[in-house]
């Protein structure tokens, strides 16, 4: 039984991502093996998770994923682990739009059956926070809120007055935070600033972050709350045959979407690792492209790929004998000028395209392959240009393959996600990739020869069969 906690809050900006971090990196820092793991389908907040434990920072996701997914996916990650701390997104009660509870910080800690610590944004209240912590604690009795940590606390007397509040509720304060700009991370317009981008200043923010909470929280009363969670008599999730194994309720087969039902066997192709048939499937990564599951990279390998990591921003060419090429998402934007001055790469990506090569490329990867970027040359793959936009683009969308391709054959489900601030002109190709349902119907994405190209970021463990298709068709 692996110990855990969900870090969860009332709303966003009260610092989870702050306090989550800090406790994994403080209990790293007294020897615990420590798995991070973040509800939703946020990129980069793992990232820093990573940084704070040395492990790869997981997402769980009940609406890409399956809710019946989302235990095993813990159980998967969390293996060998004395603690987990899965940080919560949004508001405790918030998920996906029109869904009820789906894929919110609460249905996930009851799926774990993991006790919550609600972290309260203190700076402007003081008797009010009881009622605030009274109604999160009673709005659902499943939902076990084991602790609160205030944070942005003023001064001694405001922590008095908050604790003396507190004390009428029932709810322990475990820990009490003051205002540090040390423990800061920069933002801009899709969030936090990726730690491939910061680097030393990431490292010294997280260290920051971890001796703020070492110094306000009670770190032996967290880790007795973790271990006061019972067992989830779940078997871990496995990449090895996962299309066949998924129980009731997750993932999401040909032409049926998550939560209607398992996995058929029969569906995909069986997983192959027979020597010398290893395709070798290029993944993009460096600083541009930071946007990957690690379950997506564990099911490649599972279905019989070897798999490498190469730079956009500095490799000049695709790693030898690549059969096939994976970029995700990213800030292609952000980055634009140095991706353009890389003509070797651009081209040798065109000219695997051209061989009818699989691609699949996500979001940013979309923006690489496209004719420009803000009247930035990319790959010119596809006839299409890209542009930054004001608008933000949000949001969980329900999927269904409008083309065959090598991720998918027509009229299969998938469940993803869309978080851009750019557009694309057209928004599809002759043969698009998906047709969206909500939240209006439109098609969007491009499927030309061997490459799927679409701003909807899916979770493979949702899907593995799309995983197990790449590979074949790179084969």
């Amino acid at each position: 039984m692996v110990a855990r906690l969900v870090i969860a809050a009332p709303s966003s900006g009260a610092g989870k991502t702050t306090v989550a971090t800090g406790l994994m990196a403080a209990f790293a820092g007294r020897g615990l093996a420590v798995s991070p793991h973040k509800v939703g389908p946020d990129y980069i907040d793992p990232g820093y998770h990573a940084l704070a434990t040395g492990r790869p920072g997981r997402n769980l996701d009940a609406y890409m994923c399956g809710t019946g997914l989302v235990a095993p996916l813990f159980e998967h990650g969390a293996r060998g682990c004395d603690l987990a701390v899965v940080e919560g997104v949004m508001g405790l009660y918030d998920g996906a739009a029109d869904q009820g509870e789906l894929a919110s910080t609460a249905q996930v800690s009851k799926l774990l059956k993991a006790p919550v610590v609600l972290v309260v944004d203190a700076s402007s209240q003081s008797r009010s926070v009881a009622a605030l912590v009274h109604g999160f604690a009673s709005w659902d009795p499943e939902v076990r809120i084991g602790g609160v940590i205030l944070n942005k606390v003023a001064t001694d007397r405001h922590e008095h007055l908050l604790r003396e509040a507190l004390g009428e509720s029932g709810v322990p304060v475990l820990g009490v935070l003051r205002r540090a700009p040390a423990v800061a991370t920069p933002s801009r317009h899709l969030g936090l600033v990726p730690v491939a981008e910061r680097q030393a200043a990431a490292v010294a923010a997280v260290a920051a972050q971890a001796e703020q909470v070492r110094a306000g929280c009670d770190l032996e009363a967290l880790l007795s709350l973790a271990r006061s969670a019972p067992e989830l008599h779940c078997e871990p999730w496995e990449p090895h045959g996962s299309w066949a194994g998924v129980p009731r309720g997750g993932g999401g087969t040909p032409g049926r979407s998550p939560g209607e039902g398992g996995h058929d066997p029969t569906t995909g192709p069986q997983t192959v690792d027979e020597p010398g048939h290893r395709p070798l499937v290029a993944v993009a990564g460096g600083a541009a492209f930071t946007f990957s599951y690690a379950e997506h990279t564990e099911l490649l390998r599972a279905a019989g790929a070897e798999v490498v990591t190469f730079d956009p921003l500095r490799d000049e060419a695709l790693p030898e004998g690549t059969s096939g090429l994976v970029i995700g998402g990213g800030f292609p934007e952000m980055y634009g000028e140095q991706l353009s001055a890389n003509e070797p790469l651009r081209k040798a990506v065109a000219a695997l395209a051209a061989t009818g090569a699989p691609i699949a490329a996500e979001c940013a990867g979309l923006l690489y392959l496209a004719r420009s970027l803000d009247g930035t040359p990319m790959c010119g793959v596809l006839d299409a240009d890209a542009r930054m936009s004001e608008r933000l683009t949000l949001g969980y969308r329900d999927a269904v393959a409008v083309s065959d391709s090598v991720l998918a054959p027509a009229g299969a489900r998938m469940r993803g996600h869309e978080f851009h601030r750019t557009v694309i002109e057209p928004g599809a190709g002759a043969a698009a990739a998906w047709g969206l349902r909500q939240p209006e119907r439109r098609v969007e994405g491009f499927v030309q020869g061997g490459v799927h190209a679409s701003y909807v970021h899916t979770h493979w463990a949702g899907s593995p069969e799309a995983a197990a298709r790449f590979v074949e068709h790179c084969r």
